[in-house]
């Protein structure tokens, strides 16, 4: 059976899961995108394993190393086109970063509760024409603002577009829905904010 007509005007994208694993939630929003078109990739990082808490997740990040999972985001890329649009959740943000900014033909980056300090990736000079956008709630924690400005400064300095969306709330992961900060309103939004994204690669 041969593409369905949407799929192939969709986007490839590959989707990387925060510290707490390949939860449920991911793999939902993976879904989401499946349905308008897109072929969508979700890489385990963990081998399977998946954590409640930021403690756990803390300790397998430890455990494994962070430049060990630098190389699993890297690894899980090899065998699909270049031309991807990365995309991740929280710790997961920092892999579709650095993937969007190192590996040639990236389409876009979409950064979900994230991103990182560029200087801790590594990585110069955003590639010309590959836009951002970055969904944060308005009271998340984890955000720091200079970050962002400062991910949006190269990537408009390369003369692409980037979008920043601040949802009500105070949560970190707010669009995963065994989260205590899950709120459903933040988390259709998002996805719909994503999607109109997507469409406008096409």
């Amino acid at each position: 059976m041969g593409p369905s007509p949407e799929l192939s005007n969709g986007q490839e994208v590959v989707v990387f899961h925060s510290a707490l694993g390949l939860r449920p939630a991911v793999l939902s929003f993976a879904a989401r995108l499946r349905e308008a078109g897109h072929r969508v990739h979700t890489p385990d990082l963990y081998d399977g394993a998946v954590f409640m808490d930021a403690a756990s997740a803390v300790a397998k990040i430890q455990e494994l190393g962070f430049d060990e999972l630098i190389v699993r985001s890297q690894a899980a890329v090899t065998s699909l086109p270049s031309d991807l649009v990365y995309a991740g959740f929280s710790n997961g943000g920092a892999f579709a970063e650095l993937l969007a900014a190192t590996r040639p033909g990236a389409r876009a980056a979409i950064l979900m509760h994230a991103p990182l300090m560029i200087r801790d990736l590594g990585w110069k000079t955003w590639p010309p024409g590959v836009p951002v956008q970055v969904h944060f709630s308005e009271g998340d924690p984890v955000r720091s603002q200079p970050v962002v400005e400062a991910l949006a400064a190269r990537v408009r300095a390369s003369g692409a577009t980037f979008e920043q969306f601040n949802y009500e709330g105070s949560g970190h992961l707010f669009a995963d829905i065994d989260s205590p900060h899950y709120s459903p309103t933040a988390a259709e939004a998002m996805v719909k904010n994503v999607l109109h994204f997507l469409s406008r690669l096409a």
